[in-house]
């Protein structure tokens, strides 16, 4: 077999770093369930024409088919993506299990998913999320809309990872602001002022020209608007400033200054209303929210969600909802590729078991049962070789201690500090730093 070409966008960790990834996984889960939020996982493929329903998604989509599948195309039950998302098929789950669940329901959801994207760092074709929503049948209060910053600020303040800071807006406010100024397609001028990072002002005024048919008066007053942007309410009084209303405006202000109130009363500094902020994705509806980790700007978002009012409805019943998720790849890509974060060991275990002789490996396989009994993580030398050679073999593992068996009586041995002292299995139990890989920045000794 010749030597496997890689594939780009498609992580695969190292063991280390896959330690770090499912204890950030760990954390996140434990405050995701602090919450109140319970596990849910849905699957991995959804009809197109559902994947394709809203917002710019088309040229991300993933087809799945057979490989024998009939030349001209998937068609019915055949046609067939990856999802880009889990706010989809969440909707779709909850619509198909609407009798069952207990409204308002809340969940969270670790799955990987897919999207069409051209690599680069931090941004992937295989990526894991971790999402939370909470949605209710025909309303949902606005003060859901202020609860999500709370949860991803805890969560992502129990990781060793820089401070964030979450951006929140309301599309009410655009939309409203858009109206109020006479633009007729305010979902236009949302997707143009949406790239205003990536384009500039420049040119998004040429887009709001375009694709929303602003005069050169209504860009320039869209802009003004994108450019507001406050860490309390203050943000109302530059919106109101500008001299456009409307009910929805009106609407909008009141909610986004909930949220950030709430925020400031829970974490000061991790909300900052930013008016720029749309999010491309149509069926957000109400508060969207992108977060900025500190000092990895220039990457975009690591977190982000928004309302949606309209995105599961069946007939006259709608289930409004609000989610935020979590890139989890995105956030641990990035740290991995500036080496800012480290795992103390690239193994779980923590002792290894020497052999004296082969004919003896039963006993060391009994000393090992006993600690793994108690929760240690333990295994047993590969070999009986001398035992100079067994403790290099956990040197180059990160194993921090070597157990010798003995026939009157057995020792363990920090190879580290070279300590030694007499032991029993059914005893002894190492500091609590070492049971098991330590997670934290590059330098702290983790």
């Amino acid at each position: 077999m010749s030597k496997p070409t890689p594939i780009s966008g498609f992580p695969e960790w190292t063991p280390g770093q896959r330690m770090v990834e499912q204890f950030v996984l760990d954390r996140i889960r434990t405050t995701f369930e602090l919450y109140g939020f319970a596990p849910l996982e849905t699957r991995s493929v959804e009809p197109l024409d559902q994947l394709l329903r809203k917002g710019d998604t088309s040229k991300e989509v993933y087809l799945l088919r057979r490989l024998q599948a009939d030349a001209d195309g998937p068609a019915g039950d055949d046609a067939l993506g990856l999802h880009f998302d889990l706010t989809v098929p969440f909707a779709r789950y909850v619509l198909e299990n609407a009798g069952k669940l207990p409204f308002p329901f809340r969940r969270y959801q670790i799955q990987k998913v897919w999207r069409g994207e051209r690599p680069q760092e931090g941004r992937y074709r295989e990526f894991l999320q971790a999402d939370i929503d909470i949605v209710d049948r025909d309303t949902l209060p606005a003060h859901y809309e202020a609860e999500m910053p709370l949860v991803i600020g805890d969560a992502l303040r129990s990781l060793p990872i820089p401070p964030v800071r979450i951006q929140v807006n309301n599309r009410k406010i655009c939309e409203g602001f858009y109206r109020g100024i006479g633009l007729t397609d305010p979902e236009a001028a949302l997707r143009a002022v949406d790239k205003l990072d990536k384009l500039g002002p420049a040119a998004v005024a040429e887009l709001l020209a375009e694709t929303a048919g602003a005069s050169e008066a209504q860009a320039k007053a869209c802009l003004a608007l994108a450019e507001i942007s406050a860490p309390d309410a203050s943000f109302a009084d530059a919106v109101r400033a500008l001299g456009v209303s409307d009910p929805l405006l009106d609407e909008g202000i009141a909610e986004l200054t909930a949220v950030v109130d709430t925020a400031a009363a829970h974490a000061p500094g991790l909300c900052v209303a930013d008016l720029r902020i749309a999010r491309g994705l149509d069926y957000y509806t109400g508060t969207v929210y992108e977060t900025q980790m500190i000092g990895y700007e220039r990457f975009g978002s690591i977190c982000s969600g928004g309302r949606y009012d309209n995105l599961a409805s069946s007939g006259n019943v709608r289930f409004p909802g609000v989610g935020i998720s979590i890139g989890v790849t995105r956030l641990l890509g990035l740290l991995f590729g500036a080496e800012a974060l480290s795992v103390s060991r690239s193994v779980p275990t923590c002792v290894l078991v020497a052999v004296t002789a082969e004919e003896d490996r039963a006993a060391s396989d009994a000393v090992a049962a006993a600690l793994r009994s108690r929760g240690v993580p333990t295994e047993v030398s590969p070999s009986a070789a001398k035992f100079g050679k067994q403790i290099r073999y956990a040197e180059r593992r990160g194993i921090p201690y070597v157990w010798f068996p003995g026939a009157e009586g057995d020792e363990v041995k920090d190879i580290r500090s070279g300590e030694q002292v007499a032991a029993a299995a059914g005893e002894w139990t190492p500091p609590r730093e070492d049971l098991k890989p330590l997670v934290g920045p590059a330098g702290t000794g983790a």
